[in-house]
């Protein structure tokens, strides 16, 4: 197995399990903060305010694995090891 083919099962097996629990992640980060903010205990300024928390992470979280994934895929396809 040469590096070029070691460096796209790397790349796959990232694609396939890592990226996708992470973004589920961000997400799930992101719906908790919405039921913390709105509908568990919306009288509760300090839950509010954990929710607001929760929400702006999971944003944060899917806005920068969107990037670094973006850049990630940009490099591959400049040095040849995207796949078709």
């Amino acid at each position: 197995m040469n590096f070029k083919d070691w460096a796209q099962s790397l790349v796959d097996g990232a694609n396939i399990i890592i990226i996708p629990l992470l973004f589920a992640i961000a997400f799930l980060s992101f719906v908790w903060g919405i039921l913390k903010y709105f509908f568990l205990n919306p009288d509760s300024e300090e839950e509010r305010r954990q929710g607001k928390q929760f929400i702006l992470w999971g944003i944060l979280g899917m806005v920068l694995l969107f990037s670094v994934w973006g850049v990630v895929y940009i490099l591959l396809d400049t040095l040849g090891f995207a796949a078709a």
